[in-house]
C-alpha cells in the first residue's frame, strides 16, 4: 500500500514539472513573438552638392510716387505710362502762381539786402540792420526754392512711368490711390530689379552678399538670369525660422518685369551631410513632421528629424540623426518608441 502511495506520488511530482516546462516555453515563445521583425540600414556620410532652390516675386530695384507736398493744381503732365524718363527730367509742371510770387519777394530783398550792406560798409548803418535782411533773404530762399521743388516734379531716378492718377487741369489732393500711396504719378527703376525670398536659417552663416546665384521664371521656359545677393536683413523671423534676402538682376534688355513669379538658386558648394533613406522616413499624420526609428540593442528609439533636399533614393538629414547609426528600412509601421525588435536581413 505505502509503495502505490509512492508511485503516485511520483506520477504526480513528474506531471507539475512537465506542466512547469511546457508553461516557461509557451511564455518564451510569447515573448519572441512579441518582438517585431525589422530590417536596418546604416545612415552614412556623403559629399552633396549644396543646392538649394527658394521663389518669390520680382520687384523693381525702386519705386517712386511723385507728388507736390501740397495741394495744388496741375498745369502739365509731359509723360505717359510706360514712358522711359532719365533722373531730374522734369515730369509734372503744377501750377506757378506761388512760384512767380515768391521770386518776386526774394528778388527784391536780394536787392534790398545789396543796398544795405553797401550803406554798412560806409558805416551808415549798423550790423543789426544788416543782420536782420539777411535772415529775410534766407527765408526767401529756402521758400522759393521749396515751392521750385514743389512747383517743376523731376524724376529722382531713371526708371520707367507705371501710373498716372491725374490729368492737365485737375486739382492734386494728398489722398492715397489704389496703390496706398498720394501721388501724381509713379516712376519704378526696371534697371535692375530684384527678388526678394525668404531663405532657410541654416542657410544664415553661409549666404554672403555679392554671392552670385541664378534666377529662373516660369515665362522664359530653360533660360537661366545671373543675379547676385544685393541685401542679407540681419535677423531670423522666428514664427518661420527664415531671413530675407533681396537679390538684383541687371535686367539690361528690360525682358523682367514686377510681379513675375521667381525661383532663386543659391549654389554652396559640396559639403558633407547626414544621409538616410526615404525607406525610413515616417510622416506623422496631422503634421509636417518627420522621424525615423533607429535601432541599439534590440530597442527601437524613435528620433524627430529635420530633412533637407532629396539624393536619389535619399535625403539629406539637417538634425536629429547622426552617421552610422542603424535606422529602420523595413518593418516600423506598427513600431513603437522603445518597442523590442529582432533584425532581419
Amino acid at each position: 500500500m505505502k509503495a502505490v502511495r509512492t508511485v503516485s506520488y511520483i506520477a504526480a511530482l513528474a506531471i507539475v514539472l512537465l506542466a512547469s516546462c511546457k508553461g516557461g516555453e509557451e511564455q518564451t515563445n510569447t515573448e519572441a513573438d512579441a518582438k517585431a521583425q525589422v530590417k536596418v540600414e546604416a545612415s552614412r556620410i556623403a559629399p552633396v552638392e549644396n543646392v538649394a532652390e527658394f521663389t518669390g516675386s520680382v520687384e523693381a530695384f525702386r519705386q517712386n510716387h511723385i507728388a507736390p507736398s501740397v495741394p495744388v493744381r496741375i498745369d502739365k503732365i509731359y509723360v505717359e505710362v510706360g514712358d522711359m524718363v532719365t533722373e531730374n527730367q522734369l515730369l509734372v509742371q503744377m501750377d506757378n502762381a506761388q512760384l512767380h510770387q515768391a521770386k518776386v519777394q526774394l528778388d527784391n530783398l536780394e536787392l534790398d539786402y545789396k543796398r544795405l550792406d553797401t550803406l554798412y560798409r560806409v558805416g551808415s548803418i549798423p550790423q543789426q540792420q544788416v543782420d536782420q535782411i539777411r535772415t529775410q533773404l534766407e527765408v526767401a530762399r529756402t521758400s522759393y526754392n521749396n515751392l521750385k521743388e514743389n512747383t517743376q516734379l523731376r524724376s529722382p531716378i531713371n526708371g520707367i512711368v507705371t501710373s498716372r492718377h491725374y490729368n492737365d487741369g485737375e486739382l492734386y489732393s494728398p489722398t492715397p490711390t489704389a496703390t496706398g500711396k498720394a501721388a501724381v504719378i509713379a516712376v519704378m527703376q526696371l534697371k535692375p530689379v530684384k527678388v526678394l525670398i525668404n531663405v532657410s536659417e541654416e542657410y544664415f552663416p553661409s549666404v554672403k552678399p555679392g554671392m552670385g546665384v541664378k534666377v529662373m521664371l516660369d515665362i522664359y521656359p530653360n533660360k537661366e538670369f545671373n543675379g547676385k545677393i544685393h541685401l542679407i536683413y540681419p535677423t531670423i523671423d522666428p514664427a518661420t525660422r527664415t531671413f530675407t534676402i533681396e537679390v538684383t538682376v541687371p535686367n539690361s534688355d528690360l525682358a523682367i518685369r514686377p510681379g513675375m513669379f521667381a525661383r532663386v538658386k543659391l549654389d554652396f558648394g559640396t559639403m558633407e551631410q547626414v544621409l538616410v533613406s526615404d525607406l525610413a522616413i515616417i510622416k506623422q499624420a496631422g503634421t509636417n513632421d518627420r522621424y525615423v526609428f533607429t535601432v541599439t540593442d534590440g530597442v527601437a528609439t524613435r528620433k524627430q528629424i529635420t530633412l533637407g533636399r532629396r539624393v536619389g533614393s535619399s535625403y539629406v538629414v539637417l538634425s536629429g540623426l547622426k552617421a552610422n547609426e542603424q535606422v529602420v528600412v523595413a518593418g516600423q509601421a506598427k513600431l513603437l518608441d522603445q518597442s523590442l525588435v529582432e533584425l532581419v536581413k
